[in-house]
């Protein structure tokens, strides 16, 4: 196992596991503090994360960026995200279950090097792998749930935001409600 995460993504830069990888213009790892207590976790690139290499940089990661700043967490100082998998799935299409079981090794291991005390699952994908099968966003957003000694909570994909804008709202309580178990547990940030 990689002991850093500079290291690991290196090994991951040659990964061949799935099919993804034959189309992917740029692996996307991940991005932050490597030292962060909060990690972010998304579904898989996008378009705009496939061409740059990095997570949530088109739309729907300014719009993660307003929610963020808003609880005072940023990307660059104090918190770090990743997805599902890697590359991006064709047509942004859901990644399939063979795909992100393929590639949730690559994730556990950020797991491990990060080491996270609380995880934020951004969307059905992420929540129904991190969380439980039957994980309902609707449903269930906003709730903490502690699995092996880190807190996990699931809310709506921020480009599920930008298709439904009714539901901003619901997802900033879901972050106010984030920023309040950050103080709960004295996590500095």
């Amino acid at each position: 196992m990689a002991e850093t995460i500079e290291e690991l993504e290196i090994r991951c830069r040659s990964c061949t596991k799935c099919p993804l990888s034959e189309t992917r213009k740029n692996l996307v790892f991940g991005v932050g503090n490597k030292d962060a207590d909060i990690m972010f976790i998304g579904e898989g690139p996008g378009e705009q994360e496939d061409l740059q290499g990095y997570p949530f940089v088109g739309r729907s990661g300014q719009l993660l960026d307003k929610y963020l700043e808003i609880i005072d967490l940023d990307r660059k100082k104090n918190i770090y995200i990743a997805n599902m998998v890697k590359c991006r799935p064709p047509q942004n299409r859901d990644p399939k279950s063979e795909e992100t079981e393929m590639c949730i090794g690559w994730l556990r291991s950020q797991f491990k090097i990060i080491r996270p005390k609380i995880i934020v699952c951004l969307g059905r994908i992420a929540a129904q792998r991190l969380i439980s099968p039957d994980f309902r966003v609707t449903k269930q957003h906003g709730e903490f749930v502690e699995k092996n000694g880190v807190l996990m909570m699931g809310t709506f994909h921020p480009s599920a935001l930008l298709r439904n804008p009714s539901q901003k709202s619901i997802a900033l309580e879901d972050f106010q409600k984030l920023r309040t178990k950050i103080k709960e547990l004295g996590i500095r940030i």
